[in-house]
């Protein structure tokens, strides 16, 4: 499984506001800067993210946006989830979805459910505060 790359972005530009949290309103221009990625693709992402509920932006002078709730109360799940649609690992684990062919007869499909579970689990375990905190350095040892 691979992160699309407006996906992979999306948590790049949530990492940088998760940085600025509190200190000051952001926009997508000093985002664009910071992350290095193109102006268009932020102003994309802050539209996708603050549908999702995940920044809350303010039109006109004075405005931008901030992240809608504290960075450790947003998952990676969150971020995947508000680009990419609810994560399903195959088409059997999506309600909507029947184009499998072999599905009826998959002896498999009753198991991806739980896959499914623990993928969008070890991802949901991620929150935005861990992904934008300065890593920790290994001291080296003489």
């Amino acid at each position: 499984m691979r992160l699309s790359s407006l996906a992979d972005y999306a948590v790049v530009m949530m990492s940088a506001a998760a940085r600025h949290c509190g200190s000051i309103r952001l926009n997508a221009t000093l985002l664009a800067d910071e992350t290095g990625l193109p102006l268009p693709t932020v102003q994309k992402l802050v539209s996708k993210l603050s549908g999702a509920g995940l920044i809350e932006s303010t039109r006109g002078t004075g405005g931008g946006f901030r992240l809608s709730r504290p960075p450790a109360a947003i998952s990676l799940a969150d971020i995947v989830e508000a680009i990419e649609g609810p994560i399903a690992m195959t088409a059997c684990v999506d309600a909507g979805k029947h184009d499998c062919h072999v599905e009826d007869s998959c002896r498999v499909k009753p198991h991806m459910g739980a896959v499914n579970g623990a993928v969008r689990g070890a991802l949901a375990g991620v929150s935005l505060a861990s992904l934008s905190a300065q890593p920790v350095q290994m001291a080296e040892h003489a």
